[in-house]
């Protein structure tokens, strides 16, 4: 297969040296494929630049053909993105632009666009630092920031949008501008939490935390305990101070050989997350869950680096569908309606149904901060399945959609962007601050060059 001269793609070729991969090329299934080998986007074509002249050339040479622009780093969120037709979009995979400087006395990282946070968490550690980063190493720094970004030290510091200095973004007209709260300080609004509407994010300013180590691990039961466990974190997750971030999941694990023993074939329930407290006091807060005489126990003092494997997610690409939900609280009712989906008997084909704590300063609009500096709500249900073939995906998205179904009553409507698996409703999410993002997006991109997970229109 070859590519017509004719189509507007093929005036991209020769951009980033060669790197610009068109349908038929043989680069080009390599490079459209996300980390979500759940997702087949078939873009016109796939940049992947080195530098930001490189992303400049590839806007100003994309919007000239009539083409739109979608920033993707790793593709981890792109079941959105991959949902609708790509067939005039270049995709910028920013996965080559990448690079770590850490200012240890200023406490900052400047990271490029396509960081992962294993990257920035090794670069920290030698200076007794870390960051707002997930739960997963292999997450890009600037789609996970710039959708807010969830951390398990985040009932204590925020979501990771607030930790934005500043941005350097390549804009629709193919220029590279610098966001701060002093400089072009409507797009840096709107950058966070804004998601990738606004332009390519080539580097990100953040700020980091000093922690050389901290406090951090699991608990384990069989999933027959459920019941008691679920019921009890529920409990005291309601009454912790905020230093504690933690998430309780229901999980259900095939028996593969690459897993280990206490995982493989088994079906558990999982406390994990972070105490930032000494020990003594770590120790007296996770007592109640302790009581409850977990099959293993990991919680401990570890070097700050070691958070990144806390959460067990997966260390290379998954095919995977899911679902996502911002709950007001957990009564008993809530509750029951989770055991009933995902709880001792079920037969659900989710690898977990999780209850991860918000509240502290995730809840706390910031001033100063962007269009997403909080995350209104008690809790964040998400629910995912392993989808190796369609059958499973369909299976798996039907039991995601029960599962937030089931909780719909205490749902509050918003979402995390960074948990969505399609597209989502923004005027919700976004409720008062939506009409101003749509002025600030009509603002920078009258055009509407840039395509994001999650489009402002």
């Amino acid at each position: 297969m070859t590519t017509s001269p004719t189509m507007p793609a093929e005036t991209l070729r020769g951009l980033c040296e060669g790197r610009v991969h068109l349908p038929g090329d043989a680069g080009y299934d390599a490079a459209r494929t996300p980390w979500n080998l759940a997702v087949d986007q078939r873009p016109a074509a796939v940049a992947v630049p080195h530098s930001d002249a490189e992303v400049a050339a590839v806007v100003r040479a994309a919007a000239a053909a009539g083409l739109r622009v979608a920033p993707q780093s790793t593709g981890h969120g792109a079941a959105a993105l991959g949902a609708s037709a790509l067939d005039d979009v270049v995709l910028v995979r920013l996965s080559e632009l990448t690079g770590v400087t850490v200012d240890p006395d200023a406490r900052t990282a400047r990271v490029l666009g396509g960081t992962r946070w294993q990257d920035v968490v090794a670069a920290t550690a030698p200076h007794g630092l870390t960051a707002l980063h997930g739960s997963a190493g292999d997450v890009a720094v600037a789609g996970y920031a710039l959708g807010g970004g969830m951390s398990f030290y985040g009932r204590a510091h925020g979501l990771a949008a607030n930790s934005i200095r500043s941005a350097e973004v390549v804009t629709a007209d193919g220029e590279v501008v610098r966001a701060t709260a002093d400089e072009n300080a409507d797009l840096f609004w709107a950058l966070r939490g804004g998601s990738g509407n606004l332009g390519v994010v080539v580097a990100l300013e953040i700020d980091l935390l000093p922690y050389a180590d901290v406090y951090a691990g699991m608990l384990l039961w069989p999933r027959d305990r459920a019941p008691e466990v679920v019921r009890a974190w529920a409990a005291w997750a309601a009454e912790t101070p905020d230093s504690v971030t933690t998430a309780v999941r229901v999980m259900s694990f095939p028996p593969l050989p690459d897993l280990p023993p206490f995982l493989s074939g088994r079906q558990i329930v999982v406390v994990d997350g972070a105490v930032l407290e000494d020990d003594d006091r770590a120790a007296e807060l996770l007592a109640p869950l302790r009581a409850l005489a977990p099959e293993m126990d990991t919680f401990g003092r570890i070097p700050a680096a070691g958070m990144l494997a806390v959460h067990m997610d997966p260390p290379a690409p998954v095919p995977a569908v899911g679902d996502h939900a911002v709950l007001s609280g957990l009564p008993e009712e809530a509750i029951a309606a989770f055991l009933a989906e995902v709880g001792p008997g079920s037969t659900s084909s989710l690898l977990f149904g999780e209850l991860r704590q918000l509240g502290g300063a995730l809840g706390r609009p910031v001033e100063g901060g962007g269009v997403t500096s909080y995350v209104e709500g008690a809790f964040a249900l998400l629910c995912v399945a392993m989808a190796p073939f369609p059958e499973a995906a369909e299976r798996g998205r039907a039991d995601a959609r029960a599962l937030c179904a089931a909780l719909e009553p205490w749902s509050t409507g918003t979402r995390v962007l960074t948990f969505v698996e399609t597209r989502a409703d923004l005027g919700t999410v976004y409720g008062e601050r939506w009409e101003r993002l749509r002025e600030v997006r009509a603002a920078v991109d009258p055009a509407g060059v840039f395509v994001a997970n999650h489009p402002v229109r």
